[in-house]
């Protein structure tokens, strides 16, 4: 009997050291989660305080009786039109109330039409209906441009439509009952919309243009860095922090799903701050794609980093100087970028930056063209030839970038800078980024 009690004594004390390091292990989770972006925690509270004002609806009579237990779907509306940017809520919160209102009185007609029928023909009527109509609509989500926008609001729509049609052969009062579901939609989504867009609200616009220089920043620390890394120069006191450093680039190869989602988003949103109503959100997507394009070939150039192919130290010493000119500037030039859009001014020495890239780039050329050294063995100077032709293709991009980035000011009106405030700026201050975008947004992945 001492042996049984003994033996659950242990168990109990092993269940609860189990749940005591999981709720320590769920605390600091959720601390690291608070501190990366803290606007998720006031975001969770937003949403708590629209669901408890909803829910008013239903703990008073006066409003119960009104609405009775459809004053439910104002709950439901909140919870699945809340979303962690106002455009995200817009969208969903205009495709709920607009394919309620369609669906619903699609239903409502389908509902009376039938009823001339005869209650002998009315089921087939509306089964008929339900089946074209959903089946309609389903396919509709398949196109493109459907699908990126108004995606819920067909789902919606197929909803509404279907339990008005279906609930309504058994109840005779459909239009109140329809009524009754789209007044407390629309109070939920007001109130959803409306929470969202004045607590505190996170623009999914501007967290698009953070994001799009963050991520060209990153492409030009990696090429800041890359002739110390490559050349194995080694009289830097920080070495170790800046190979870490050079890593940051790969967070830009699969960013094509977050900024589709945010263009999305931003796209439903009022003007706000300094952006305007009709701002070009396609042109952020032409710089994410050069932007990746870039990484690609930034990435394949690290591959050859620390390789345990060794290119003879003499091929390496005639290359290393346009090499190392070539990547430092079109790091200047991209960080100068990255800054201009950051701060909304058209960049004053990009264009300087590109061109002496360019002259290095045409100097590596000509030496590969008339060959390094004759007699060397071709195998051993394939991977310095690579590594070569791929940073000459780099310059490339950033010519590429520079040009979309300067239409992306000609369309947004960026305001020309002081020169002497943006040199401060660029010298003194690095981007303040914001690497919790890709984990607060929801978004779908997409492949190119």
């Amino acid at each position: 009997m001492a042996t049984g009690n003994q033996e659950n004594a242990i168990g109990l004390k092993q269940v609860w050291s189990w749940f005591i390091s999981f709720v320590i292990r769920a605390a600091k989770e959720a601390k690291k989660l608070g501190e990366e972006d803290p606007r998720r925690v006031i975001h969770s509270f937003k949403v708590g305080l629209a669901i408890t004002l909803v829910s008013l609806f239903y703990y008073f009579d006066f409003s119960y009786q009104g609405f009775g237990v459809n004053a439910m779907w104002a709950v439901m509306t909140v919870v699945v039109v809340f979303e962690f940017s106002v455009g995200a809520t817009l969208g969903k919160g205009v495709n709920r109330a607009i394919a309620t209102l369609l669906g619903g009185g699609l239903g409502v007609a389908a509902h009376r039409l039938a009823s001339f029928a005869g209650e002998k023909i009315e089921c087939v009527i509306l089964g008929m209906s339900v089946f074209f109509i959903a089946s309609a609509v389903t396919f509709f989500r398949f196109f493109p441009k459907m699908k990126a926008r108004f995606d819920y609001g067909l789902l919606i729509f197929i909803l509404t439509f279907c339990l008005i049609t279906v609930s309504g052969y058994r109840d005779d009062e459909v239009i109140d009952m329809a009524q009754r579901r789209l007044s407390t939609i629309l109070i939920g989504g007001c109130a959803t919309v409306f929470i969202c867009m004045l607590i505190c609200p996170v623009w999914a616009g501007e967290d698009l243009h953070k994001y799009t220089a963050s991520s060209i920043e990153k492409l030009s620390i990696f090429l800041e860095g890359f002739g110390r890394a490559y050349f194995q120069v080694a009289n830097e006191k920080n070495q170790e922090n800046n190979v870490a450093s050079l890593d940051q680039y790969k967070s830009v190869l699969n960013s094509k799903g977050i900024e589709d989602s945010l263009v999305n988003f931003a796209k439903w949103e009022p003007r706000h701050g300094k952006f305007r109503y009709r701002q070009p959100w396609d042109q952020y997507l032409k710089i994410g794609t050069l932007a990746r394009e870039c990484a690609y070939k930034i990435d394949a150039i690290n591959s050859y980093i620390n390789s345990d192919v060794q290119t003879p130290v003499e091929i390496q010493k005639k290359i290393q100087e346009p090499c190392t000119k070539m990547s430092t500037e079109c790091s200047y030039a991209l960080r100068e970028l990255a800054m201009g859009i950051k701060t909304m001014t058209c960049s004053l020495s990009a264009d300087i930056h590109i061109v002496n890239a360019k002259a290095s780039a045409k100097k590596l050329k000509s030496m590969l063209k008339n060959g390094l050294r004759p007699e060397i063995d071709l195998l051993e100077i394939i991977p310095t030839f690579t590594v070569a032709s791929l940073l000459i293709e780099v310059v490339s991009c950033t010519v590429k970038i520079a040009d979309c980035v300067h239409e992306l000011g000609s369309k947004s009106k960026f305001k020309s800078p002081d020169p002497v405030k943006m040199k401060k700026q660029t010298s003194c201050k690095k981007l303040t980024r914001s690497p919790s975008i890709e984990r607060s947004h929801s978004f779908s992945i997409s492949i190119e």
